[in-house]
């Protein structure tokens, strides 16, 4: 089971797929993204930290961290 509440994506999913519903298995490899791509977002923002030299992410590490993920 994944760290992210299952009704969150599902509802994002709903939300922005036309207010289709969403599979039991869709919903587990949706959660299974979103927590992978975080996963890489936060890795990137730290690095971006580190080179500042500072222990809190600040919004100008995750835009970079998000320019570098594409």
């Amino acid at each position: 089971m994944g760290e992210l509440p299952n009704a969150v994506v599902k509802r994002i999913l709903t939300k922005h797929g036309g207010g289709m519903r969403v599979s039991g298995s869709a919903l587990e490899q949706a959660v299974a993204a979103a927590e992978s791509y975080l996963a890489r977002l936060a890795q990137e923002a730290q690095r971006s930290a580190n080179d500042n030299k500072r222990k809190t992410l600040m919004d100008s590490d995750i835009e970079s961290a998000r320019a570098r993920l594409g």
